[in-house]
């Protein structure tokens, strides 16, 4: 073998090797730079649909699931609690649910789809406190539901907010759907999706 021919192969080699090794720096570059185009899970998280499973709600419960960086609420009313609701018309300023503080599908004496699961934005509409969960009797009424202990104002079971105290609408309810009898999501509806 001639030097020139070693030369060309070894020549031949080391351009082969940079490019590969070129490559795998260019490809190892690239993987981050085109993952950093995806959202974040902090920006996943403050609009991303939350699934929740039902079925060991038990009848008065409340869960507290995180849906935009808000508590929402899934209460399991009893029959009690449904009755209570009728009972509370006349002390609620919105009985029917005028005010749309909800998605058309939840407009309706109960502020739901099924009649025994609620699903609410615990989030106070006067100044976006916290009410406290009371399913027996809140403070100065015969029903249950909510009270915020930082101004006084007062909500039903259904989110309906009382007569005469500081927050001016209803509780939230947030877009939801049923996926089947124990599982719905929170954030889409069938409206939307």
């Amino acid at each position: 073998m001639k030097e020139n021919d070693v030369n060309q192969s070894r020549r031949r080699f080391l351009v082969g090797a940079t490019s590969v090794v070129g490559a795998a720096g260019a490809v190892g570059a690239a993987v981050p730079f085109v993952a950093s185009w995806n959202p974040s899970a902090k920006a996943k998280a403050a609009g991303a649909p939350v699934k929740v499973d039902i079925s060991k709600l038990q009848t008065g419960q409340r869960i507290t699931v995180e849906w935009r960086g808000k508590p929402v609420w899934l209460i399991k009313r009893t029959p009690d609690m449904l009755e209570e609701l009728r009972e509370a018309d006349d002390l609620v300023s919105d009985p029917q649910s005028e005010v749309p503080q909800q998605p058309a599908y939840a407009t309706n004496e109960t502020r739901s789809i099924k009649n025994d699961v609620v699903v609410l934005v615990g989030i106070c509409t006067h100044l976006g406190c916290s009410p406290q969960y009371l399913p027996e009797v809140i403070p100065d009424e015969t029903v249950g539901g909510f009270y915020c202990p930082c101004h006084g104002s007062k909500f039903d079971l259904a989110g309906r907010v009382f007569k005469g105290v500081p927050a001016p609408t209803n509780l939230v309810v947030p877009p939801h759907m049923y996926l089947d009898d124990t599982n719905l999501i929170i954030g889409v509806d069938e409206e939307s999706a």
